[in-house]
């Protein structure tokens, strides 16, 4: 799920991780999360954002907005620029909608549709193991729900379906994994400190 800002190539470093066949989704299509999707034969993303995915220009990823030299701990390989920085579309591009089972043979992860931080925002849910992956719509630190399509009483139906899930643990878009507890605390303070 997601594929960084595509800076340097990604694909290369699958065969580490597994050699078994590849099913490539986007949790949603900002910048650091699509940039090196053009890198597989398929990538699956919601449909409400399947345009983008198709045509990713730097205002529409959040790329003008973002990236610059600070976002990188060691900068590429030369010739980057991050001013010279543009997403290739993947050649193939398949849909996914809420309740989706994306079956991996041996687990099985639910499509749960998680618009507010972007309008096709998915999260995956493993209900065998209690691991939610949340993609943007939260992590552990303060979270960015101020972009040109977030959505706020979006963010907050969101929320609360996630808050209802007996996570045991969160990966999330950026930043380390963390507890189901901390997701449901959270949760909670945000929705408190939003009044929505």
């Amino acid at each position: 799920m997601d594929f960084g800002l595509g800076a340097v190539p990604l694909r290369r470093q699958v065969p580490l991780l597994s050699e078994r066949d590849l099913i490539a989704v986007a949790s949603h299509t900002h910048f650091d999360h699509i940039g090196s999707a053009h890198e597989f034969d398929c990538c699956h993303v919601h449909a409400a954002e399947a345009d983008i995915l198709a045509d990713p220009d730097n205002a529409r990823t959040l790329a003008d907005a973002f990236l610059d030299d600070a976002m990188f701990d060691a900068l590429p390989p030369a010739p980057f620029e991050h001013h010279r920085y543009r997403i290739a579309p993947p050649t193939r591009i398949a849909t996914l909608e809420d309740g989706e089972i994306i079956d991996l043979g041996d687990r099985r992860f639910e499509v749960i549709h998680t618009p507010g931080h972007s309008p096709g925002g998915i999260a995956l849910w493993e209900a065998a193991s209690g691991i939610l992956i949340s993609g943007d719509l939260i992590y552990d630190v303060p979270l960015i729900e101020d972009v040109y399509h977030s959505n706020a009483r979006d963010y907050a139906a969101s929320m609360r379906r996630l808050r209802e899930l007996p996570a045991r643990v969160v990966h999330g878009g950026h930043f380390p994994s963390f507890s189901g507890a901390r997701l449901h605390a959270m949760i909670d303070d945000w929705l408190r400190d939003h009044a929505l």
